[in-house]
């Protein structure tokens, strides 16, 4: 059978509006679409309490109302994890966007992922970091949602759907029940559906893949109009990853490793159909546009699932203080004592002050002779960081403040998201396709599973001085790494993973590479926390995991970059000792 075409019209719950039509601009067979990041649930769960109808992605709705008449057109399927807490509902408002365009499309939904009101059944549950126990986390769940495979989503279009609408499913999902069914695989089909999601890990943050959050964006086609990805996934699960010919953008090499190297935890990529090996997996440039993947393994899948409570974690509120030209220290200085002695008799759980920037040299103007100074507090109280109390005290220091102070509030007790990850039994979910007429199809997902392990250990740098590391060419001067290397980084809760690879192909450069980043360059800039290094060989590319420095999560760390996305910027701006003979 031909490979299925799979293009991905959405990687998160704004990505652009025009996504759907974009995705359908050349011959597809299927479109997905993901809109769930970690806090996401949480949002739609506010927007539920006002509106009991609401709780599914609204973003996707304005998509498919624009591009609907396209989809029809092209003749291709549409499965999308926008039904967020209400799959029922977003499915009904497709049915009647369909109805008023005279459309005559089947859509199903997928149900099974909420298990808000089952929490007490799965026992003690534990944070899937740090080993806590749920009991002790002092916080009322909002929301509880497993993550589902995509045996539903193949059920439902074996059923004869049209729009299939998820909720909680994992990112890959999408992709790995459209191939199966597609190429009508078994549930112990372990390499094809492993190269699936490696394919569907690629896509599924759409315009990432064709040059989007890329290091060498500079050298990107028409950087600025993205076009959207599409996997072509073949009967045994090898995949070539392309996008329309007229789209905006690139796929290589690079851009494709980059996204491969996102949001991992280590050579291990776990997904509730199967548990992916990408320790050999290889890419390889088959044409403009065009990049193969291959060498992914499968095995039985764990028998457990992540599951991510959120719950209301109090407000959180931020004014942002420039500080201008000299006495910088001493301004900063300042302004800390200010703060201290506004907070102290506030109760707050989190308080950071960040200083962002640094003034240039002799500034031509005066934004570039300035640092922003961002000072962040959460409470479980409205009131503790309230106007009254957190905002007008800060934004009253200009009289007393150091000379140039000005300031810009930009947060005033917005609504705090705490985030906790655990795993549940697989087999306890009550995985479910409901069709048009509103029957119910159990989902029959693989009985066949094998206990996670962990990831491999880590690996330790390729040994050697700094003058004879993988050349015998003496150092030829500090220089920033980024020079050398590309880097993409990505969150899972409180850790940053961050990956490296050489600019350029030769052999030297991945030598070197692979010497020059250890765990203790890291702890240079994150010192007393644990750290995982791996090599991709296929790849040519270093992976890191660093434990703890997003702290809470994305959603209520108070960092100025919450899901850390400038990690991997900020260590290829760090200087390293680069041979001669590999900069540019």
């Amino acid at each position: 059978m031909a490979a299925v075409r799979i293009a991905n019209c959405a990687g998160w719950l704004w990505d652009r509006s025009s996504g759907l039509r974009d995705a359908l601009a050349g011959p597809v067979d299927v479109v997905t679409g993901d809109y769930l990041a970690e806090p996401t649930l949480r949002q739609l769960a506010l927007e539920r309490t006002k509106d009991p109808a609401l709780g599914y992605a609204r973003s996707f709705l304005a998509q498919f109302t624009d591009g609907v008449d396209l989809l029809v057109e092209r003749g291709a399927k549409l499965v999308v994890d926008a039904g967020g807490l209400n799959p029922a509902g977003l499915a009904d408002e497709c049915r009647r966007v369909l109805a008023e365009r005279g459309h005559a499309l089947v859509v199903a939904h997928v149900e099974g992922d909420d298990v808000l009101g089952r929490l007490g059944e799965f026992g003690a549950l534990e944070h899937l970091d740090d080993g806590r126990p749920l009991a002790e986390w002092g916080h009322d769940p909002g929301t509880a949602n497993a993550y589902l495979g995509g045996w539903g989503i193949t059920a439902a279009l074996g059923a004869g759907a049209d729009v299939v609408i998820t909720g909680r499913v994992t990112d890959a999902s999408l992709t790995t029940g459209v191939a199966a069914w597609w190429h009508g695989w078994g549930l112990e089909d372990w390499d094809a559906l492993a190269g699936a999601v490696a394919a569907a890990h690629v896509i599924e943050c759409g315009p990432q893949a064709t040059g989007g959050n890329f290091s060498g964006f500079t050298e990107v086609p028409r950087v600025d109009d993205l076009g959207y990805p599409i996997a072509e996934i073949a009967a045994d699960g090898t995949a070539v990853i392309t996008k329309h010919d007229d789209a905006g953008g690139t796929v290589t090499t690079d851009t494709v490793t980059a996204q491969l190297l996102y949001e991992i935890q280590g050579p291990t990529y776990l997904n509730p159909d199967v548990t992916v090996d990408l320790a050999d997996v290889v890419v390889t440039q088959e044409g403009p546009d065009r990049v193969l993947l291959s060498g992914v393994r499968g095995t039985p899948p764990s028998p457990t699932t992540k599951l991510a409570i959120t719950a209301p974690g109090g407000f959180e509120s931020s004014v942002s203080f420039y500080a201008t030209g000299l006495d910088l220290e001493a301004k900063a200085d300042l302004l800390r004592t200010h703060v201290d002695r506004i907070t102290a008799p506030l109760d707050l759980s989190l308080l950071r002050v960040d200083r962002i920037g640094t003034p240039v040299e002799d500034p031509r103007d005066q934004w570039a002779a300035a640092q922003q100074i961002l000072v962040t507090a959460q409470a479980r109280d409205r009131g503790q960081v309230g106007a009254e109390r957190f905002i007008a005290p800060l934004t009253g220091l200009f009289l007393p403040g150091y000379p140039g102070l000005y300031v810009n509030p930009l947060r005033v007790a917005n609504p705090v998201v705490e985030y906790w990850p655990t795993l549940v039994p697989t087999g306890a979910l009550h995985h479910e396709v409901v069709l048009a007429d509103g029957s119910r199809v159990p989902v029959k997902d693989t009985p066949v599973r094998a206990e996670f392990r962990g990831q491999p250990p880590s690996v330790p740098a390729a040994s050697g001085s700094s003058h004879d590391r993988a050349t015998s060419t003496p150092i030829g001067r500090r220089a920033p790494l980024g020079l050398v290397a590309h880097g993409r980084c990505g969150d899972k809760g409180g850790n940053s993973n961050v990956g490296f690879w050489p600019r350029g192909t030769s052999d030297a450069a991945w030598n070197w590479l692979r010497a020059a980043i250890t765990t203790d360059w890291i702890a240079e800039v994150y010192p007393g926390v644990e750290i995982e290094r791996h090599e991709f060989p296929g790849l040519r590319a270093v992976h890191l995991v660093i434990h703890g420095i997003l702290g809470k999560g994305a959603s209520s760390n108070g960092r100025p970059d919450i899901a850390g996305k400038a990690v991997a910027e900020f260590l290829r701006a760090r200087h390293v000792d680069v041979p001669e003979e590999l900069l540019p």
